[in-house]
């Protein structure tokens, strides 16, 4: 019978796997909290660096800072869709693994495209404005509550955290934007009076705007129960044959859809009566609001939709496509035509002008 001898050198060094192979700092960076910290460090480097380099009254206006920070982010968000997409590799791998595994959905995806592109050139746009003398709020409205009941909650880690500043810094951007002086518009008192007596049979734009507010508000109420469920053979019929994204595990289209629903829906109406009843001053800022806050809604959910990274069975069918994109199209015009209409001539939503005193008045 023959025999083998086994020699084992257990002085020799066997490789080491994953964090233990690499150096401390690396092994530090892997935990999960650790890269949070890392990300808020470097955060906190970037403004040091605007705060250093930046000179003149930017310098004195916080919200140079924010929008500074903000646009280094955007160009990260970039990156990630790009190397998920394929076009390049290798940059953000260990990020998305160990941070946040969830901007590999394909709503993920899509916020990030609308981020790095439109965002940033927003960004660059305010901080150049800012020198010389909105937002992705919508999309963290519906990305973070998504993270946290969709499939990817389980996922959670310390890296998710870092999102609140893109949910509290906007707010408090607007508010402090809200509250700055307005310019008057070039209106005088009997251009506002002549537009607010005019009836809205004489305002065809106007009837044309009512019109589309009340189509949107039905057809945002009927998604609204699709998602919640109802048990009606054309919820049914709509979410199987039309838009099968709703019912995507992963939450995001389901709290886009509620946020509608309880957001969209009512502001539909007061825009009616705002279009019904001068005097509403508070239409032309609220109307771009919300039409940004609509595009940038309807780019992520749209483009999930149709992304390969949405599971077949949750993509829009072939067959439904066109009908579903010229829906979602129509929905998303409708609120810019809005904000254009407030801003190219708010003399309606003016204060309204008071009328003559009456002779005896004018007297004393």
């Amino acid at each position: 019978m023959n025999t083998v001898t086994v020699r084992v050198d257990f002085n020799e060094e066997q490789p080491l796997r994953g964090a233990e192979a690499a150096s401390p700092a690396a092994a530090w960076v892997a935990r999960p909290a650790a890269l949070a910290v890392t990300g808020v460090l470097v955060l906190l480097a970037v403004l040091c660096v605007v705060s250093v380099l930046g000179g003149g009254s930017a310098s004195h206006d916080p919200l140079y800072y924010v929008f500074t920070v903000f646009s280094f982010t955007s160009v990260i968000d970039l990156i990630i869709s790009l190397e998920q997409d394929g076009y390049i590799q290798g940059y953000m791998e260990f990020y998305l693994t160990e941070g946040e595994p969830y901007l590999r959905t394909a709503y993920g995806i899509m916020i990030c495209y609308w981020d790095g592109v439109i965002h940033y050139l927003l960004y660059l746009a305010m901080v150049a404005a800012i020198d010389q003398r909105v937002g992705i709020m919508m999309s963290i409205i519906v990305f973070l509550p998504g993270n946290l009941i969709g499939k990817y909650s389980s996922e959670i880690r310390p890296a998710f955290l870092l999102n609140l500043p893109y949910l509290l810094l906007p707010i408090w951007a607007g508010q402090r934007l809200f509250q700055q002086p307005k310019p008057l518009p070039c209106c005088t008192a009997d251009k506002v009076a002549e537009e607010q007596r005019k009836g809205l049979h004489r305002r065809p734009l106007d009837l044309g705007l009512i019109l589309f507010l009340l189509t949107a508000g039905a057809f945002q109420l009927f998604r609204g129960l699709v998602v919640l469920d109802c048990p009606s053979e054309s919820c049914f019929n709509y979410m199987y044959q039309y838009e099968p994204y709703l019912r995507d595990p992963v939450a995001y289209p389901k709290v886009q859809m509620l946020v509608y629903t309880f957001y969209f829906l009512p502001y539909f109406g007061l825009c009616i009566y705002g279009l019904v009843w001068p005097g509403c001053t508070w239409m032309p800022d609220w109307a771009l609001v919300f039409a940004g806050a609509i595009a940038q809604a309807q780019f992520s959910h749209v483009g999930a939709s149709l992304h390969q990274r949405t599971p077949y069975p949750y993509r829009t069918p072939e067959e439904a496509w066109w009908s579903v994109l010229l829906a979602n199209s129509l929905y998303t015009l409708g609120p810019h035509l809005l904000a254009y209409r407030c801003l190219c001539s708010p003399g309606f939503f003016q204060p309204p002008v008071p009328g003559p005193l009456p002779t005896d008045k004018k007297r004393q």
